[in-house]
């Protein structure tokens, strides 16, 4: 299986961006769907996870409000919009899947993970 991320890109602080992951090679049903990102030197974080069918979020209290999940199981995609974005924001984002809750929230607990898309935010 592959997990293609992508939509990364520079943006001004307070703009948007949508990050897309593709999975190829096997559906998501079943699957939890989860974005993490790693800031420079810093140890890589749990952003958010949309469980399977896509009713049941949870996210990172520093991005709650702001960023929103969504997946679109028939194209194996899942969405990750991201709104009024800061500088903090700033990092490589990668999507993983886990067949489990989606208060799974350790990078070790996860073993699929996309190539990651960078995300700059300039203030």
């Amino acid at each position: 299986v592959q997990l293609q991320a992508s939509g990364g890109g520079l943006v001004q602080a307070g703009g948007s961006l949508r990050l897309s992951c593709a999975v190829s090679g096997r559906t998501i049903a079943s699957y939890t769907m989860s974005w993490f990102r790693q800031a420079p030197g810093k140890e890589r974080e749990f952003v958010g996870a949309i469980g399977w069918p896509g009713s049941i979020t949870n996210y990172a209290a520093s991005v709650k409000g702001r960023f929103t999940l969504s997946r679109d199981n028939a194209k194996s995609t899942v969405y990750l919009q991201m709104n009024d974005l800061k500088p903090e924001d700033t990092a490589v984002y990668y999507c993983a899947r886990i067949r489990g809750s989606v208060h799974l929230t350790l990078v070790s607990e996860y073993d699929s993970w996309g190539q990651g898309t960078l995300v700059t935010v300039s203030s």
